[in-house]
């Protein structure tokens, strides 16, 4: 595992007919991948290096809320290249996808556990969550667990929640801050600062007309932190770009729908219909309506100053940050 191979994705773990050594193996949504999803796939890593066998992952696609609530749909915290990316860079070298619709909900605890974690998976060990539930109506918990993988001679394992400050790691809490735009303590939740990824699409000029191009995002996922200014890196290409970020309805130029702007400082190339990651820094101040355009063009312009300034003092990543959670 010193020179791991890129992280295989199954797609469809239904059909999966390979064989990978070793399976260990742990099951989830994993949105956010935030600290308590980090100690569970550390685990997993861990045990499947003990074993010289295979660490996976196995989650679900679309999110299960998604498919029970349609019209109330989670604030997704990561798309699934970014949840992907982020499980391989820990040390996941398999992620089995399980298409969730209601038939795979309605799956019995046993035929699930039968079916899919040793029919396709073909495990060898189960690391979990404390709060790990599974099969129709939820049904399956740790100790049916222990109970099925006992007489098939498969390890099991229980990971303890992460706390941090005295809170349980959540994807819960961690859209809560982002919805304050307390994006610092998101950040330490998650162990890395909060990303938005999407695509660059047209937008309505307002921004060059003011003196200030932006790019309009359209994000692949929906949490997105309160509404106000930022300084964040965009990051295009794998290359990074200072930028001041507004998220909000612009009630000075009396919009409605929520948008989300980037100014890149120092940037004029046209960008439409590339994709781009805003990576949050700092949360600058609130949106607030001026009394007129000249007063929204000058704090635009104390905003870009703001975030020139921060850079160039050494905002980034792992300034900010600190130590990098693995």
């Amino acid at each position: 595992m010193d020179n791991p191979e890129p992280m295989k994705i199954i797609e469809d773990v239904r059909s999966a007919d390979e064989n990978y050594p070793g399976v260990v193996l742990t099951i989830g949504s994993f949105d956010g991948v935030h600290l308590g999803h980090r100690a569970i796939v550390r685990e997993v890593v861990e045990r499947a290096r003990q074993r010289n066998g295979t660490p996976c992952v196995l989650t679900m696609r679309p999110h299960p809320r998604e498919v029970f609530s349609p019209e109330r749909p989670p604030n997704l915290l990561t798309d699934e290249r970014k949840k992907a990316r982020l499980l391989a860079e820990i040390g996941v070298q398999v992620l089995f996808v399980l298409p969730f619709n209601r038939d795979v909900a309605g799956m019995s605890k046993e035929r699930f556990l039968e079916e899919i974690l040793v029919g396709r998976c073909r495990v060898r060990e189960v690391v979990v969550g404390h709060d790990f539930r599974f099969g129709k109506g939820a049904e399956g918990d740790y100790e049916f667990l222990q109970a099925f993988c006992r007489g098939r001679g498969i390890g099991v394992a229980q990971v303890a929640p992460v706390q941090v400050d005295g809170e349980r790691v959540s994807s819960t809490l961690v859209r809560e801050c982002l919805l304050q735009g307390d994006i610092d303590r998101a950040a330490q939740l998650l162990g890395r600062r909060y990303s938005i990824a999407g695509q660059v699409i047209r937008g309505r000029a307002i921004g060059v007309r003011l003196g200030f191009p932006t790019a309009n995002i359209k994000p692949n996922h929906t949490a997105v932190p309160a509404q106000g200014v930022y300084a964040a890196k965009a990051r295009i290409h794998e290359v990074d770009y200072p930028a001041a970020v507004n998220i909000g309805i612009a009630p000075t130029i009396s919009h409605t729908d929520l948008t989300i702007e980037a100014h890149l400082l120092d940037f004029s190339r046209a960008i439409t219909g590339v994709d781009i990651e805003l990576e949050f820094f700092q949360r600058l101040r609130p949106e607030r309506k001026f009394p007129s355009r000249d007063a929204l063009v000058e704090q635009i312009a104390r905003d870009v100053e703001t975030v020139r300034a921060f850079f160039a003092a050494g905002g980034s990543c792992t300034d900010q940050m600190g130590p990098q959670m693995p």
